[in-house]
């Protein structure tokens, strides 16, 4: 018996389906059924909602999200074994869980969402977490089709989603970050939670999108945050050459001093620069 269902637990299903972790799906298994249940909670109230959850595994998150009340879980599961140990589960809640097998890279679930809004809650395989991160925020028209994100990173990765200016985490990725949605480090997560252990420890993100960032083209703003952390450690008058303007305009227009350097700049020193670069471009 296992503390929130009646299902065997998941090391003897990860025993009976041979799912032994493959470090090139970047599988970590979290068999902690208390720890997966603190992670679904952390979505807030599941009652009513659809879930997305990317990497499932041996589905032991699947399966607090469906204990903790998710009206419907849709996972996204690359890895062929799991889909047998998930099918388990998803006859202990019929109807309640839609098995994907996909790449999350290349899965649109829109479709299946009928124009409402998901949760995605995740322990992200470690070798695509980050991008697949980028994807989710770099999603247009904004506001996204999700209304909250909860997933688990490597601590490293959790701490440059968070970062802000003067930080040493402080880069591209919380630029983008923090000016689409507002990010929280809510807790860690020990190796020893894992199967394998990772060299690591891990942390969960909640990531909640503002429904209105301050404006401006995404594409400029990766632009000029790429260039400027590209060389974070010279000026900016520096910096911004690779953008082909002059970068003390660029500076100048968002009152911001061409001496400094990317890291000590905030994400609306970052915004008012990539307005300036699109007007400028669109000038010539």
């Amino acid at each position: 018996m296992s503390a929130i269902d009646d299902l065997p637990p998941l090391r003897e299903i990860i025993r009976e389906h041979q799912l032994s972790a493959r470090k090139s799906l970047g599988q970590n298994f979290l068999l902690d059924l208390n720890l997966t249940a603190r992670i679904a909670r952390a979505a807030g109230p599941l009652e009513d909602s659809t879930v997305i959850e990317v990497g499932p595994g041996p589905g032991g998150l699947t399966r607090a999200l469906l204990a903790l009340g998710a009206k419907r879980v849709i996972a996204i599961e690359r890895d062929e074994r799991a889909l047998v140990a998930l099918d388990y589960i998803a006859k202990r809640y019929p109807g309640r869980i839609e098995l994907i097998h996909d790449d999350a890279q290349r899965f649109d679930p829109r479709p299946l969402l009928d124009g409402g809004k998901a949760k995605i809650v995740a322990n992200l395989p470690y070798n695509i977490a980050t991008q697949l991160l980028v994807d989710w925020l770099s999603i247009e028209p904004w506001p996204p089709w999700y209304d909250t994100m909860v997933l688990m990173f490597q601590r490293e990765v959790a701490e440059r989603i968070v970062a802000h200016e003067n930080e040493e985490a402080y880069g591209r990725l919380a630029v983008l970050a923090n000016w689409r949605a507002e990010t929280k480090i809510l807790f860690d997560i020990s190796p020893a939670a894992f199967v394998p252990q990772p060299k690591v420890t891990s942390s969960v993100v909640r990531l909640i999108p503002r429904a209105t960032p301050e404006p401006c083209d995404r594409r400029m703003l990766e632009q000029v945050a790429a260039a400027a952390f590209g060389q974070r450690r010279k000026m900016l008058r520096q910096s911004l050459k690779s953008l082909s303007v002059d970068p003390a305009q660029l500076a100048a227009s968002a009152q911001i001093d061409a001496t400094r350097r990317a890291e000590t700049i905030p994400v609306s020193g970052f915004v008012a620069m990539a307005r300036e670069l699109a007007d400028t471009r669109s000038a010539k």
